[in-house]
C-alpha cells in the first residue's frame, strides 16, 4: 500500500545517555481508533444510512468509486473525530481506518481503477466539495454539481429521528428554541452585519428537546432572532401529534422569542409556552415592592434574595391580549436583578416560583447543546453559498446525533454518560492503534495502557445488549 510517511528523523533532547528520535514512518497506524464505537452506533441504528435518503446522486454510476453513503460517512465521521475542513481529507484519504469507517469495500484502496489512485481508499477534498455543493434543483445536466438534496426531507428526517428516540410515549416534551451567531470568513452569500453580535454572521435557529436535536435552520442575520419560528414549530407539533396525540407540548425560549405571533399560534393550537420577557419601566414599577423587600433582605443576610410576583400584563401595542407574567425580584452583590417571563400556563398548573426556577431556568441547558454543535463545527460557515453552509450545519447535527446515541446507549451507567462531545472525542475516540489487514479480518491493536479501556468494554457490552 502506498503510504504518505517520511523517513526524516526528528531529534529530541536525550534521555540520560540515550538519543531520543522520531519519524512519521509508522505506516498503518491511526489516531482515531475509538471511532469504532461510532461505527457500531451507525451499524446498529442506521442514522447516516437514513440521512442518505434525503439526497439524490446523478453521477454516472458505472464510473463511481465512492458511493454517496460512503461520502456521507467519511465527512460526518470526520467531523466527529475533529476534522472540520475538507482539506483534512486530502491526507485522511490514505487512512485505512477512516476507509473502514466509511464502509469502503476495499479499505486498502488497491482495487482503485486508476494507477495514480492505487492505495488511496477514500475521496479527496474535491469530491467531498461536490457533495457539499448539493442543490435542491435537479443537477443532472450540471457538469460539476451532481448531488441533489431535498431540504424538506432533511427536516423531516431530524423530526422522525427525534420521535423514534422515545421508547414509550412521553407525557410532556419541552421544545427549546434558541438563536446564535455563526461568524463569517469573508463576503459569503447573504452576509450582513449584526449589531447585537458586532460582526458579520449568519443567525442559525436551533431546536432541541433535552439533549435531542430536532431542527437547525441557517438564516441571514438581517432577520429577527425569532424569524421562521412559527413555521418550524408548526411542522414539529403536527408530526409529533400524529404519533403522540395526548402528549403535552411546551415551547420555551428567551426574550428574543417573545413575539405576539408565536404566543398567539401556541394559544390557538393547544401548545403551552414559557418565554423570557424584556424588562421595561412599566414592568419594574409593578415589581417595585418585591424589589425593595429583596434589597432589605440582602442587606440583612448578605445572601442573594429573591421574591416573585404573578400578574397579568399587556403591552401598549404589540400584544393582542393580556397574558400571565411572572416577575422575579432579585438582589445580589452587583445590585438589583429583575427578570420576567410570560406564559399561558394556568396558576393551578404551575405555581409562580417553580414555574420560573424549575421550568424556565432549565432552558440554560440549551446553551450547552448549541456549544456542542460548535464543537462539531456547525459554525464552520466558510463556503461561499448559504445552501452549502446549511448543509455543513446539518452534517454537524448528524455527527451530534451519533455522539448523543453513543452517550445515551453505549455510555449509559459510565463516567461518560453526561460528558460533552469534546470530552468523548479526546478521551474515547482519539485512540492510537495499529491496523493489520488480512484476507479474513481487520485487526486493531490498542495500547495496553489506555486509561479508559474499562469504559470501552462497558460501552461495547451496552451496545450488544440494546
Amino acid at each position: 500500500m502506498r503510504t504518505q510517511c517520511t523517513s526524516k528523523k526528528i531529534i529530541f533532547q536525550a534521555h540520560n545517555s540515550k538519543k531520543v528520535e522520531a519519524s512519521f514512518d509508522g505506516s498503518r497506524i491511526t489516531s482515531d481508533a475509538g471511532c469504532l464505537l461510532l461505527r457500531e452506533i451507525e451499524k446498529k441504528f442506521n442514522i447516516i444510512k437514513r440521512f442518505r435518503t434525503c439526497f439524490q446522486d446523478f453521477r454516472y454510476q458505472k464510473k463511481v468509486e465512492h458511493s454517496l453513503y460512503s461520502l456521507l460517512l467519511q465527512r460526518i465521521m470526520g467531523l466527529a473525530a475533529g476534522y472540520e475542513d475538507l482539506n483534512d481529507h486530502d491526507q485522511l484519504r490514505h487512512d485505512l481506518f477512516h476507509a473502514l469507517l466509511a464502509d469502503t469495500k476495499d479499505i486498502t484502496g488497491q482495487s482503485r481503477k486508476h494507477e495514480r489512485d492505487k492505495g488511496i481508499p477514500l475521496a479527496g477534498s474535491s469530491t467531498l466539495n461536490r457533495l457539499e455543493l448539493s442543490v435542491e434543483t435537479d443537477p443532472q445536466h450540471d457538469r460539476y454539481k451532481k448531488f441533489a438534496v431535498n431540504n424538506e426531507a432533511v427536516e423531516d428526517f431530524f423530526i422522525d429521528q427525534f420521535i423514534e428516540s422515545y421508547a414509550t410515549v412521553p407525557e410532556e416534551i419541552v421544545l427549546d428554541f434558541d438563536a446564535t451567531d455563526n461568524p463569517l470568513y469573508g463576503e459569503q452569500e447573504g452576509h450582513y452585519f449584526n449589531g447585537h453580535y458586532d460582526s458579520y454572521c449568519y443567525l442559525p435557529l436551533y431546536v432541541f428537546c433535552e439533549k435531542r436535536f430536532i431542527a437547525g435552520m441557517l438564516r441571514t442575520s438581517d432577520h429577527d432572532a425569532s424569524s421562521g419560528t412559527v413555521k418550524i414549530l408548526e411542522k414539529i407539533v403536527s408530526r409529533c401529534r400524529n404519533v403522540w396525540p395526548e402528549t403535552k407540548i411546551v415551547f420555551r425560549g428567551d426574550g428574543g422569542f417573545c413575539r405576539d405571533e408565536i404566543m398567539t399560534w401556541c394559544e390557538n393550537n393547544g401548545v403551552y409556552y414559557v418565554i423570557g420577557l424584556a424588562k421595561n419601566k412599566r414592568l419594574t414599577d409593578i415589581l417595585s415592592t418585591q424589589m425593595m423587600n429583596a434589597e432589605i433582605k440582602y442587606h440583612g443576610t448578605k445572601e442573594p434574595a429573591r421574591f416573585f410576583k404573578d400578574f397579568t400584563y399587556r403591552t401598549l401595542k404589540s400584544w393582542s391580549c393580556e397574558r400571565r407574567v411572572v416577575g422575579k425580584a432579585e438582589h445580589i452583590a452587583k445590585g438589583s436583578n429583575p427578570r420576567f417571563i410570560v406564559t399561558n400556563f394556568k396558576r393551578n398548573e404551575w405555581k409562580t416560583r417553580p414555574l420560573y426556577e424549575k421550568l424556565y431556568c432549565h432552558r440554560g441547558e440549551m446553551e450547552n447543546r448549541i456549544k456542542e454543535q460548535m464543537l462539531l463545527f456547525s459554525d464552520r460557515s466558510s463556503t461561499h453559498y448559504i445552501s452549502s453552509n446549511q448543509l455543513r450545519l446539518w452534517f454537524s447535527a448528524v455527527a451530534y446525533m451519533l455522539v448523543q446515541k453513543l452517550r445515551e446507549v453505549g455510555l449509559k451507567n459510565t463516567d461518560f454518560q453526561n460528558a460533552q462531545c469534546d470530552t468523548i472525542r479526546y478521551k474515547l475516540l482519539k485512540i492510537g492503534a495499529q491496523i493489520k489487514v488480512s484476507v479474513r479480518r481487520v485487526y486493531l491493536s490498542f495500547s495496553e495502557s489506555f486509561p479508559y479501556k474499562n469504559v470501552f468494554f462497558q460501552c461495547m457490552a451496552n451496545l450488544q445488549i440494546e
